[in-house]
C-alpha cells in the first residue's frame, strides 16, 4: 500500500528525533568510572599559571582534593562535591575568579557548557580523546580553547588504586587562562612522585 505525504512526513521526523535522541544519549552519558582523582604531578603544572590573588573554585572537589590542597598553598580555594548535597549544575560559590578541576569524563559537555555560561577562565583536566568530538568544536567555534598537553599519560587513581593502564592521555582545557594557546609540558613521573613524598 503506498504511503500518502503525511506518513512519510511523519516516519521522516521520526527518524530524526530518534537520530537526535541517540546522540543526545551519547553526549550526556553517565559512566561508572566517574570518581578518579588526580595525582600531584599532574597538578602541579596548572599551579603556576594562577594569578596572585586570585579565588578559585573546585566544584568536583573535597577538603582532601589534591587540587584543593595544592592550590590553597597560593591562593584561596573554594571546593564543592555532590556527596556534600554541592550540585555542580546548580550550585555556585559567592566568588569565583577562576575554575580549576578534574570533571567526570562522562557529561563532559554539560559540565563545559556550564563553565562557559560563568564567563570564568577555567581549567578542566579532560581526555584527549574527546578532541575527535564534535562537542569541544561545537562549544568553543566563538572561543580560543586553549591546552596544557603532556608528554605522558596520567595514572589516575581510581577506587584507591593507581591505574597504571590508562589507556588515554590526558590535556587542561581552558578558557582565557594560559598566556598562549597551547603549551607543551613535560614532567618526570618518578622524580615528581617523590616530591609528592613532601607534600603528604
Amino acid at each position: 500500500m503506498k504511503k500518502n505525504y503525511t506518513e512519510l512526513r511523519a516516519e521522516e521526523d521520526n527518524f530524526y528525533l530518534n537520530k537526535m535522541m541517540k546522540s543526545n544519549e551519547i553526549l550526556y552519558s553517565k559512566g561508572n568510572n566517574d570518581e578518579c582523582h588526580t595525582p600531584n604531578y599532574a597538578v602541579f603544572p596548572i599551579v603556576e599559571y594562577i594569578p596572585k590573588d586570585a579565588i578559585i573554585w573546585c566544584p568536583f572537589d573535597t577538603q582532601d582534593s589534591r587540587f584543593v590542597k595544592e592550590i590553597a598553598k597560593k591562593n584561596k580555594v573554594e571546593f564543592s562535591h555532590i556527596d556534600t548535597g554541592q550540585d555542580f549544575y546548580k550550585y555556585e560559590p559567592e566568588k569565583c575568579d577562576i575554575i580549576i578541576s578534574n570533571p567526570p569524563y562522562t557529561n563532559k559537555r554539560k559540565v563545559f557548557e556550564r563553565c562557559i555560561h560563568f564567563n570564568q577562565p577555567f581549567a578542566l583536566l579532560m581526555s584527549n580523546t574527546w578532541l575527535n568530538d564534535a562537542a569541544p568544536k561545537q562549544l568553543f567555534m566563538q572561543r580560543d580553547l586553549q591546552l596544557i598537553m603532556f608528554d605522558k599519560r596520567i595514572r589516575f587513581e581510581c577506587d584507591g588504586i593507581v591505574n597504571n593502564k590508562i589507556t588515554f592521555g590526558s590535556s587542561y582545557y581552558c578558557w582565557n587562562f594560559l598566556p598562549k594557546q597551547i603549551i607543551m609540558q613535560t614532567f618526570d613521573i618518578a622524580k615528581n612522585l617523590s616530591k609528592e613524598l613532601l607534600f603528604l
